[in-house]
């Protein structure tokens, strides 16, 4: 799937109904239809909260919405919110459709209003909030007004995201937790969670979108990239997500579904302690890395070399290229460093390897560690690692270009992997988030790429394709550039 530009219809009121939804499939006299199967790659590591990794695990079984959605354009379309409007340079409002939650409560402005508030009073703050204050409050019978503290061009784009999902008041009984049991808006209910091993889900009969035609979904969550493909080729899962690549070629082709995603997977050099600090040594590692090897041998053809932080998918990215100013590489002289990824996505624990043996060539010593993402995630923000694989939607949180420079790479973002505070990277990125017009902040965004480059603290490795494995009986399935769905009203077996 190949987009056109990211934000180019951004400030018109969308007349879409829907975002990837098959609306057409869906409607009040579906038939009840059998139960989907699903098998995923990531098992919750933060109790199925909204403000993490884990809100699009919620979004992509169908559970919950925000106010606005993205189209595979990456334009913000209608959602709970049936349209909107600017009012002044920092206020938006939001007119709401009818709609009720999955607890059967109807989802009001003030409920609205209050899901949004406590959203920006995480801790850690979600990823399409960072940089960003904003309040909500409601306005008239329908309408929701939300207020920045400095202009934001990109709202539409930014409540898009699966970690602002709203949710009615009955999920924040317990103050330090929300819970998404039968508590958000989409087209399935969450009923039972089983840890990290499973859940369980009904239809939400109540949808404004319609009735599903799948009568519920049990989803597992597997780890094991081999598992979910042989549990797709044996019949026990009618979906199986992030199939490997060296498992693909096992599936029939019926069965095998590629999508060009905006998903880069890259090398991530810890800036803030160990040998990394020194911009010289970080410059060697680069330089070491052959990224053409990753994406013909480990990807087998299943990804592109690594142009930049953005790849392919974002297809103004290459004609707007800024090429980065580096340091020289110095001497290595048998550095120590460790290694680390996750083996969720099959593909990452070989790209690790054949990094190491890269490294190793250059004149650097190696200890590699693989882990569950889960059991990573909290060593890995806290800088204990000197190298981190990481492959990393760069549009999942907002859709918007800049917001993942100021959540990855910046001195306050909360995603700062390789601990990177850099002056010149922040001065880049504020400049393009205070950017309006659509051209002009690509532009500042590259710029801003070329600044974060420059600093030799993310090596980007290869832009992926994502193998999604799909039952022939299987109608429907959502598949997007952002990966944040899966299932919807129109899946069905």
């Amino acid at each position: 799937m190949r987009r056109a530009r990211l934000l180019a219809p951004l400030l018109l009121v969308p007349l879409l109904a829907s975002c990837f939804a098959e609306k057409e499939d869906a409607g009040a006299g579906a038939a009840p239809g059998s139960r989907l199967r699903v098998a995923l790659a990531f098992p919750p590591a933060e109790n199925l909260s909204p403000y993490g990794a884990d809100a699009t695990i919620l979004s992509r079984l169908g559970v919950t919405e925000g106010l606005t959605a993205l189209d595979a354009n990456g334009t913000a379309t209608p959602a709970l919110a049936a349209s909107w409007r600017r009012e002044d340079a920092r206020t938006w409002r939001f007119t709401l459709r009818e709609a009720t939650f999955q607890d059967g409560t109807e989802v009001t402005p003030a409920a609205v209003a209050a899901s949004l508030t406590r959203a920006t009073r995480a801790r850690p703050a979600p990823a399409a909030l960072s940089g960003v204050t904003l309040t909500a409050r409601p306005a008239g019978r329908h309408g929701v007004c939300v207020t920045t503290a400095a202009p934001d061009p990109i709202l539409p784009l930014r409540l898009a995201s699966p970690s602002l999902a709203v949710f009615s008041p009955k999920a924040y009984r317990d103050p330090g937790h929300v819970d998404p049991v039968a508590t958000a808006t989409g087209p399935f209910r969450l009923t039972k969670v089983t840890g990290a091993t499973s859940a369980t889900l009904d239809r939400h009969d109540g949808y404004w979108g319609g009735l599903a035609h799948a009568a519920g979904i049990d989803a597992r969550f597997v780890a094991d990239g081999t598992a979910r493909a042989n549990a797709l080729r044996t019949g026990e899962v009618d979906i199986a997500e992030a199939v490997p690549v060296s498992q693909a070629a096992t599936l029939d082709r019926a069965t095998r579904r590629e999508t060009a995603t905006t998903r880069t997977t890259s090398l991530l050099l810890n800036t803030g302690n160990g040998p990394f600090r020194n911009p010289a040594t970080r410059a060697a590692a680069r330089a070491a890395v052959d990224t053409s090897a990753l994406a013909r041998g480990v990807y087998e053809g299943h990804a592109d070399a690594g142009t930049g932080i953005y790849g392919p998918a974002v297809t103004w990215a290459a004609g707007k290229r800024v090429t980065p100013a580096r340091v020289r590489p110095g001497a290595v002289g048998g550095t120590s460093v460790t290694l680390a990824t996750y083996d969720n996505r099959p593909e990452l624990p070989e790209v690790a390897q054949v990094l190491k043996q890269q490294l190793e060539k250059a004149g650097f010593r190696v200890t590699l560690q693989v882990r569950e993402y889960s059991r990573l995630e909290s060593d890995a923000l806290a800088g204990k690692f000197d190298a981190f694989v990481l492959a990393r939607n760069t549009l999942v949180d907002t859709g918007d270009p800049v917001a993942v420079l100021a959540g990855d790479h910046t001195c306050h973002g909360d995603y700062n992997i390789a601990q990177l505070c850099d002056p010149r990277v922040d001065r880049a990125v504020a400049k393009a988030e205070a950017t309006e017009d659509t051209g002009a902040r690509q532009d500042a965004a590259m710029a801003a790429e070329a600044a974060v480059l420059g600093t030799d603290a993310v090596v980007p490795l290869v832009h992926q394709r994502i193998v999604t494995g799909v039952a022939t009986t299987v109608k429907g399935v959502l598949l997007d550039p952002y990966e944040r769905t899966l299932v919807g009203p129109g899946t069905r077996r």
